[in-house]
C-alpha cells in the first residue's frame, strides 16, 4: 500500500470525482432504506446498497489504507471474536458468529465510506447531505398532500418483508393527528432517523457562517412535516458539536468555550420544552404506561442491560445472542411496572431496539468497556480529532435505533469520524498562510495527528 496524502490536504486535485459522489449518495440511500438481501439462510446482507457502495469505495481508496488503520480494525475484530468464545454456553456459538460476520461487514463498509469522505471537499459533502434532507422534506410533503403515499406504500410492499412493514397508522392519527410519512421506508422512524443524522452531520461540515440558525429552521420544518420524538435528538446532537468541534482550535478561548457551553445549556432546555409541548400526547401515554414503543426502545433494554451486568458481566449474551437470554428478558419485562402483559412480543430481538444498550447486553460490562476502548484506539489511529464527539453522537442516536451489528449503527460512528476530520481540516487550512498552502506538496509524510 502506498503512502496517502495527508487528511488535511484540501487541494482541488484531492476532490472527489462524480463517480465517488454517486457512491456516497448510494451509501446514504442504502442506510435510509435499510433494504436487506438474504445471502444465506442465516446471514442477511443488511443495507445492501450501502454494502455494495462501501466495498467499491474501499477498493477505490485502497492506496489510502495504512497499516495502522488495518491493525486497529483487526484488533477490534480479534477482540470481538475472543468475546464470542468467552460468552456463556458455546451451543450458541453459531448464532454469535453470524453476528460477528455482520459486525465485520458493517465496520468494513463504514471504513470504506470514511476513507472516501475524508477526500471530499467540505462543501461537496455538505451539499449531498443537505440535498438528502430537502429530498426527505419534499417527499414527505408530497406523501402528505400530493398523492405520493399510494406509490410509496406499493414500493414498500415490494421491497420489505411483510412482517416489518409499519402498520400503526391508527395510532399515529391518535397521537399526531395524521398518518406520519414513511417515504419508501419500512416505518416513520426510519425517515426521522435519517433526517436527524444527516442534518446533524451537515451542521458539522457545512461552511456556512449562519448554519446554526438554518439548522434550527430544519428542525422546526421537520417537526411540522414529519413529526416524531426522534427529531428531539436533533437539538441534542448540536451540543457535542458546539462544545467539542465548533470554531477553529485557535479561536477556542475560555470565553468562547463558556459561550458554547451556555448555548448548549439553552439548547438542552429548548429540547425539553419542545418535547413536552409537541409530544404531549405521547408523554401522557408514556406516563400511563401505555407506550410499548418507548418501553422496547429505551426502558426495557436498559433494564435488561442491568440484569446482564449482574448475571453475565464478563461477556454478556454474546453478539446477537437474544435467544440465549430469552428467559432473562421475559423475567425483567414481566417484573417491570412499566410493562403491560397485553403487549405482544413476537421475537426477543423486536423488543430490544436500542443499540447503545444492546452493546452492553451483547458484550457485558467488562466486554463492553474493552470493545469501546479498542474502537477508540482505532479512531485515534484514523486521525479523528475528537473521539468523544464520535461516541457522543453514537450514544444519542442509539436511543432511536437498534440492530447493533448492522451498518447503520457503525456508519453513525464512522461518518461522524470522517466529518469531524473534514471540519477540523477546513479550520486549519483557513488558518494557514495562502503562500504556504500553495507551496505545500501534494504528498507529505506527515499525517493529521492529535
Amino acid at each position: 500500500m502506498t503512502a496517502a496524502a495527508p487528511y488535511f490536504d484540501a487541494s482541488p486535485a484531492r476532490r472527489l470525482t462524480a463517480f465517488d459522489l454517486l457512491l456516497i449518495v448510494i451509501f446514504l440511500a442504502g442506510l435510509y432504506l435499510g433494504v436487506a438481501l438474504q445471502i444465506t439462510e442465516k446471514i442477511p446482507l443488511t443495507c445492501a446498497p450501502s454494502g455494495a457502495a462501501g466495498l467499491i469505495m474501499l477498493w477505490r481508496r485502497r492506496d489510502d489504507m495504512q497499516p495502522k488503520h488495518i491493525a486497529g480494525l483487526l484488533g477490534v475484530l480479534a477482540l470481538s471474536l475472543a468475546w464470542i468464545f468467552l460468552a456463556t454456553d458455546l451451543n450458541y456459538l453459531s448464532k454469535r458468529f453470524t453476528g460477528l460476520v455482520q459486525f465485520t461487514y458493517s465496520l468494513v463498509i463504514g471504513y470504506g465510506f470514511f476513507l472516501t469522505i475524508i477526500r471530499a471537499g467540505r462543501r461537496q459533502f455538505a451539499n449531498i447531505l443537505l440535498g438528502f434532507c430537502l429530498f426527505i422534506i419534499i417527499g414527505c410533503l408530497l406523501e402528505n398532500y400530493g398523492g405520493l403515499r399510494a406509490v410509496s406504500d406499493k414500493v414498500r410492499e415490494k421491497i420489505y418483508d411483510a412482517g416489518i412493514v409499519y402498520d400503526a397508522d391508527l395510532r399515529d392519527q391518535l397521537l399526531y393527528g395524521r398518518i406520519r410519512p414513511k417515504l419508501f421506508t419500512s416505518e416513520p422512524s426510519a425517515v426521522t432517523f435519517a433526517y436527524t443524522y444527516y442534518c446533524s452531520v451537515w451542521l458539522l461540515v457545512s461552511p456556512w457562517r449562519w448554519k446554526l440558525p438554518v439548522y434550527c429552521g430544519l428542525v422546526g420544518l421537520a417537526m411540522v412535516v414529519l413529526p416524531g420524538p426522534t427529531l428531539v435528538l436533533m437539538l441534542l446532537l448540536a451540543i457535542p458539536y458546539l462544545v467539542l468541534l465548533s470554531g477553529s482550535q485557535r479561536r477556542r478561548s475560555p470565553v468562547r468555550m463558556a459561550g458554547m457551553i451556555a448555548l448548549s445549556v439553552i439548547l438542552l432546555g429548548v429540547t425539553i420544552v419542545v418535547g413536552q409541548t409537541l409530544f404531549a400526547n405521547r408523554l401522557a401515554e408514556l406516563a400511563r404506561g401505555e407506550d410499548a414503543s418507548f418501553f422496547y426502545r429505551f426502558t426495557g433494554p436498559m433494564l435488561v442491560a442491568f440484569d446482564i451486568f449482574r448475571h453475565y458481566p464478563l461477556a454478556g449474551s454474546g453478539l446477537t445472542g437474544e435467544t440465549f437470554i430469552t428467559d432473562n428478558v421475559m423475567n425483567v419485562y414481566m417484573n417491570s411496572p412499566s410493562f403491560q402483559a397485553a403487549w405482544k412480543i413476537p421475537r426477543i430481538g423486536d423488543v430490544l431496539t436500542n443499540y447503545f444498550w444492546l452493546h452492553w447486553i451483547y458484550l457485558g460490562l467488562i466486554g463492553g468497556v474493552v470493545i469501546i476502548a479498542a474502537i477508540s484506539v482505532w479512531l485515534r489511529l484514523l486521525g479523528v480529532p475528537s473521539v468523544l464527539y464520535c461516541w457522543a453522537v453514537w450514544v444519542i442516536l442509539g436511543q432511536a435505533s437498534g440492530s447493533y451489528v448492522g451498518p447503520k449503527t457503525w456508519a453513525v460512528l464512522l461518518i461522524s469520524a470522517g466529518a469531524s476530520i473534514l471540519s477540523v481540516r477546513a479550520s486549519r487550512d483557513h488558518q494557514a498562510p495562502r503562500q504556504w498552502q500553495a507551496a505545500r506538496p501534494a504528498t507529505s509524510p506527515h499525517r493529521f495527528a492529535i
